[in-house]
């Protein structure tokens, strides 16, 4: 075959537009999908073209392989690049691709399809020698037979969907007691995301290191990997820090284990670049076994492409196209390290739910050994309808140390206004000892997380909100001002009076205060300020200030229109949303008498779900709310006022 000369990027945001720039290097056309949500979307206008696949704001809009094919016929595009996510790991599509004349630029649907059953994928791989994690075997157990491979095994176990990943249906048990009401739950959760409730028991390893190894595959039989990545550093499963190489590998392991994936990818026929996944002890890295293989381009590729200087993508499109790869595996270097934290639209300080709103101001530092994947832009909305992770930053150093330094500045140097990110939390996490020192296990962060999250605002935010405001009242400098026109608290023959701002912080009380400190320093989007006698910087936009990763939104805050519209008394009685999104489930209605703790509404967001409950026994007296109504964050949704007996 010949290289392609139009390619469809059938994703969204950063990876899309990241698959777009290796395009553009290689010569190739690039054709961008979207929904209507995403008609402004940074991977939209840096594509050559782009095709509407609809329908308005859904987020399915992306999962219609109909839609997507055509787009492919309608533009001229040879061959199809999935991304991650949505349909990358999906075999249907990639054999609808190949139906339609089309290049899958992944693995053969055969090998998606195997990989995707955890089930058939352990007993393949092991049968080609790798080292498995013990557990169940054969598919289809029932609720009896998977109980007792639990106990044969011996708690503690982990239970696990056959049918799909990300945390989704996992279920550690370590009671036996407790074991027929998790199996119950698990396939619940797993019927409901991925449509098949098909379970497997494995062994727990306790204090586990996650850890991953890409291969690269060409369809002439060549198979090599590029080294490890470390994942174990993980919130509710979820990877939020990964770096390559791994501080635990030594040479001889790293060959061993990289040996095991190799014969893994060979096990399934694969081509293309995939990775696979083990659980690794942390006192014995010789004990590895795996866990499972991602057949699709991980989110945290960038670390291996800085240690290898091997763009994965490029390859990718090489090796559908049919090339040959030109290196064997002694010809494969790792040098230096590098480490990447997943910037996602969350807010740490209200448990990481999912948040959103427009981006007002953007900073993504790049060069000097910094990269930034993104798909954010100014003016960028994010919804709630897509996954919350927006961009990756990437830092590369000559050693670990070096490389840490470089991404905790990185972070400290990002500005998201307008949308609140995890990113001063992921700077923090990267200062903690245990990571600074390499011994980390995929429970660091749930152990830790209440030392690395500070939800109280610190003074010289609010001062700086209100000196912006202050600011903002003040004449222009031409000539003689008034002094009646200055909002200094200036009055004839007396004491000036304080002049005072009233603000409030989401999930904060109101606050109101008098100016105290002093702006030194203003330009259009950064300001200096003293107080106290310490100097502050910080970034703004808006109502929003940020500063070493952090944000705040601080809007003003009226006492008097708040009593005029009920917001002032939101209290105990209120029930608001937690986070921007759309309401999916309503079980109540005004005059209901409801219980303390019972479920009334349940609010998505980012495929999320936050189960709204009553904060106490009494009547709904304000239900403003049915299933698809979108809200905002802190949008009162229903009142349940107590019963008399609870009032006293």
């Amino acid at each position: 075959m010949t290289m392609f000369d139009t390619v469809l990027v059938a994703n969204r945001g950063e990876i899309a537009v990241r698959v777009i720039r290796t395009l553009r290097a290689l010569g190739i056309r690039s054709v961008a999908v979207y929904s209507d949500a995403d008609a402004e979307a940074r991977h939209v206008r840096e594509a050559d073209t782009a095709v509407r696949i609809g329908p308005p704001a859904a987020s399915e809009s992306y999962l219609r392989v109909d839609a997507l094919i055509e787009a492919a016929r309608r533009t001229g595009a040879q061959a199809v690049h999935p991304g991650y996510g949505f349909l990358a790991e999906n075999a249907g599509f990639a054999q609808a691709c190949a139906d339609a004349g089309l290049v899958f630029i992944g693995p053969p649907a055969s090998a998606i399809d195997l990989m995707g059953d955890k089930i058939r994928a352990k007993e393949t791989v092991k049968a080609a020698g790798v080292p498995v994690v013990p557990g169940s075997s054969g598919s289809g157990l029932t609720d009896a037979q998977l109980a007792q491979a639990a106990r044969e095994i011996g708690v503690p176990v982990l239970l696990k969907p056959s049918a799909g990943g990300g945390g989704k249906g996992m279920r550690l048990v370590r009671d036996l007691a407790v074991l027929g009401d998790e199996i119950a739950a698990a396939r619940r959760e797993a019927r409901a995301s991925f449509g098949d409730d098909t379970l497997l028991v494995e062994r727990w390893v306790d204090r586990p290191r996650h850890i991953e190894i890409q291969v690269l595959a060409d369809g002439h039989g060549n198979v090599v990997h590029l080294g490890e990545r470390e994942c174990s550093l993980q919130r509710r499963h979820q990877k939020v820090i990964e770096e390559a190489p791994s501080v635990l590998l030594d040479e001889e392991i790293r060959a061993a284990m990289g040996e095991a994936a190799v014969q893994a990818a060979r096990s399934c026929g694969y081509s293309g670049a995939g990775t696979v996944e083990f659980i690794v002890p942390g006192g014995d890295p010789s004990s590895y076994y795996f866990m499972e293989m991602n057949t699709r381009l991980q989110v945290e590729h960038p670390v291996t492409e800085l240690i290898t200087g091997i763009d994965l993508v490029e390859w990718q499109v090489r090796v559908a196209s049919g090339e040959q790869l030109p290196f064997v595996q002694a010809d494969i270097k790792l040098t230096g390290h590098a480490v990447e934290a997943r910037i996602c639209a969350e807010d740490p300080a209200r448990g990481f739910l999912p948040s959103g709103g427009t981006v007002l101001s953007l900073h993504e530092p790049q060069g000097n050994g910094v990269r930034t994947d993104s798909g954010l832009s100014e003016g960028t909305e994010v919804g709630s309808l897509y996954d919350p992770m927006l961009s990756k930053v990437i830092a590369y150093g000559p050693d670990r140390a070096s490389a840490l330094r470089k991404l905790r500045g990185a972070l400290a140097d990002t500005v998201t206004l307008g949308v609140q990110t995890n990113a001063g939390f992921l700077r923090r996490l990267l200062a903690h000892p245990d990571v600074v020192s390499g011994e980390m296990d995929t429970g660091l962060v749930e152990r830790e997380v209440d030392g690395l999250v500070d939800a109280s605002v610190p003074d010289e935010v609010y001062e700086a909100a209100a000196l912006l405001r202050q600011a903002a009242l003040e004449p222009a400098a031409t000539g003689w001002t008034d002094p009646f026109d200055v909002p200094s608290g200036w009055r004839m023959g007396g004491t000036p009076a304080e002049v005072t701002h009233h603000l409030k912080v989401s999930g904060q009380d109101p606050v109101s205060r008098p100016v105290r400190g002093r702006l030194l320093d203003r330009t259009e989007d950064r300001l200096t300020l003293e107080l106290d006698g310490l100097t502050h910087t910080f970034t703004y936009a808006g109502d929003w200030l940020g500063r070493d990763g952090d944000a705040w939104h601080v809007p003003s805050y009226d006492p008097v229109e708040a009593s005029l519209t009920g917001a002032a008394h939101a209290g105990a009685d209120t029930l608001a949303a937690p986070m921007p999104g759309t309401v999916t489930v309503v079980k109540a209605a005004v005059g209901d008498e409801v219980a303390a703790g019972q479920s009334l509404l349940v609010v998505e967001a980012m495929k999320m779900e936050h189960v709204i409950a009553a904060p106490h026994a009494g009547t709904v007296t304000e239900l403003d709310v049915t299933p698809g109504t979108t809200v905002a964050m802190d949008q009162i949704l229903a009142v349940v006022t107590p019963h008399v007996e609870e009032q006293s």
